[in-house]
Formats: C-alpha cells, sequence, structure tokens
C-alpha cells in the first residue's frame, strides 16, 4: 500500500469518526501535514504512516522526535497563516494491512 492509498484509507477512518478532512499534504518549507482536520472545536495535525509489516516497531514507530518536530512547526505555521486560533492536537493514524488505529494525542508541544 502507497502513501496515497493510506491516506484514503485514514481519511475515510476518521471521517467515520467524526473528524472534518480540512486539507490534506499541506506543506512549508520546514515539512508537510499529511491531513489537517477538526474534531469538535479541535483542530488536528495527522501524520500517517503504513507498514506492510511491524518488522521496524510498527508504523507508529516511524513518527521519531525529528518527525514530530517538523509536524509541530509545520502546524504552527499552518496555525500562523490561517489564523486559526482553536486548540491544536497532533494525533497519528498507523495503517496496515486489514487494519487502521488511531493514536489520539500522540505527542505534544513542548516549549
Amino acid at each position: 500500500m502507497h502513501g496515497g492509498e493510506s491516506e484514503e484509507e485514514a481519511c475515510r477512518f476518521l471521517k467515520e469518526r467524526g473528524y472534518r478532512i480540512l486539507a490534506r499534504n499541506w506543506r512549508t518549507r520546514m515539512g508537510e501535514v499529511d491531513i489537517i482536520a477538526r474534531e469538535g472545536g479541535i483542530l488536528v495535525f495527522v501524520e500517517v504512516k503504513a507498514r506492510s509489516g511491524d518488522g521496524f516497531g510498527g508504523p507508529e514507530a516511524a513518527v521519531d522526535s525529528a518527525k514530530q518536530r517538523r509536524i509541530i512547526s509545520t502546524a504552527l505555521s499552518f496555525m500562523e497563516v490561517t489564523q486559526c486560533a482553536l486548540p491544536m492536537r497532533f494525533d497519528v493514524v498507523a495503517v496496515r494491512p486489514g487494519k487502521v488505529c488511531l493514536y489520539q494525542d500522540a505527542f505534544q508541544v513542548v516549549d
């Protein structure tokens, strides 16, 4: 399964759970956020990771501290550009063959 298919599956999964998808593949020079969604009054930045197996610790293990910093920087840029004042959260969607897992509030902005 390639990135586009995984993101499509993640979007379907999130919509079924009440998320409203606002943007996909939002990029800056700092990085990219796969999905930007709204869940109630919260703006959610979602990283989608897919793996065919757990040989390298599963898809969620690929969202290391360096990747988190890039996502946070990109999210802060989105907040500034759009002048959005909603609280934000960072979720990870792990896609495996036949299984999708959502990790809400997977990491936080640390000052």
